[in-house]
């Protein structure tokens, strides 16, 4: 945040390495940066993408969240999610699980929708504090992920315009700008004597719900599980940097070509974890009323994929559900009140190819 200066990522802490993209290079076309980005997307579903041209208004989304984890608890509260699956407002630490066990979650987040954004002072969704009012012209990075879904729309083989009109602007939809707050987890007397605590998961192990992720955040924390491996990595931040990942949206839509991978936030490694770890995510969503398959049809590439699948995970890929749906039901049972055992966090599932790893 602005003002504080936050220690170094320990060089000591191994990391999974991960390919820096420069947008500005693939704006232009180049077919090198073009190949890398889609190495990317389809073997971890990770990367950096650098020249991204949008530091101020991320800086105005930090700004933003200060202002509005600052309110009094009653007040925020006013602005609550709930239960049901809404996916815009605030929500508070502890009310979602992190695993099957019934373990809770640390974090508390603001998300503002895409749409109210945009309709700004009109209300699509909902209302929101004034905080983020004040910040609502922040809060959309079309530039960036239409450029990227316009890569992925050539690679696939799809004609123009069919993956770009699933996240048409002026359709509902669930894209959504959050700003989240984890408090620290250890004391200065742990970090001096080295002690390792327990590694508490402060976000479960996960896919995103939607097409693509735009994350930034200046301490470590994220870490993912490489197809293949039983260990986490940790992912290094980078200043200036911002990290993007496949959703499930994308692997759906390409019959698995497109990787949506798992992921999880634990607190920061080293001195980092005496501070508040800050993150701004951006998350493109398809149309509310896009359903959710694959677009064989439109494509021989993930026709192939399709004709290659059993019926159990062709099943898989045609979900019978629209993205609305799909974000509710996921959502809804992430929710801790709504818990009533290990089948409540199954249900909250999406694309993860380790169902039972935390």
């Amino acid at each position: 945040m602005p003002g504080i200066t936050l220690p170094p990522f320990p060089d000591d802490v191994p990391t999974h390495p991960l390919m820096i993209i420069d947008f500005t290079l693939i704006k232009s076309g180049d077919a090198q940066e073009i190949n890398k980005l889609w190495k990317a997307a389809t073997e971890i579903g990770f990367w950096y993408l650098k020249n991204h041209g949008a530091d101020h208004e991320v800086d105005e989304m930090f700004n933003m969240g200060k202002e509005f984890m600052d309110l009094p608890m009653d007040e925020k509260l006013k602005f609550e999610q709930g239960d049901e699956g809404r996916s815009f407002g605030y929500k508070a630490a502890g009310s979602t699980a992190t695993d099957g066990y019934g373990n809770v979650d640390a974090a508390e987040f603001i998300d503002v929708a895409k749409d109210d954004a945009l309709a700004y002072p009109a209300i699509v969704h909902r209302t929101y504090p004034s905080p983020v009012n004040t910040h609502m012209d922040s809060t959309d990075p079309t530039i960036l992920t239409n450029t990227i879904l316009s890569v992925f729309e050539k690679k696939l083989g799809l004609p123009a315009g069919v993956l770009l009109s699933c996240h048409a602007d002026g359709d509902p939809t669930g894209t959504e700008a959050r700003v989240i707050k984890t408090p620290p987890k250890v004391n200065d007397a742990a970090v001096s004597q080295g002690v390792k605590e327990k590694v508490d998961v402060t976000l479960g192990a996960h896919t995103d719900f939607g097409s693509l992720t735009l994350l930034y955040n200046r301490l470590g924390g994220l870490q993912v599980l490489p197809p293949g491996s039983s260990d986490w990595q940790y992912v290094r931040p980078l200043p200036g940097h911002v990290l993007c990942n496949v959703g499930d949206a994308l692997t759906l839509f390409s019959g698995g070509i497109l990787h949506s991978n798992l992921h999880r936030v634990v607190p920061p490694p080293g001195a980092q974890a005496l501070h508040s770890r800050w993150s701004l995510v951006f998350l493109t969503r398809p149309g509310n009323g896009v359903q959710l398959r694959m677009l064989k049809d439109a494509s021989e590439a993930i026709n192939r994929m399709a004709e290659k699948m059993g019926p159990e995970e062709r099943e898989k890929f045609e979900p019978n559900a629209t993205a609305s749906e799909w974000i509710v039901r996921r959502k809804k049972n992430q929710r801790i009140n709504n818990r009533t055992g290990p089948e409540t966090w199954r249900a909250s599932q999406g694309m993860e190819h380790e169902p039972e790893a935390i």
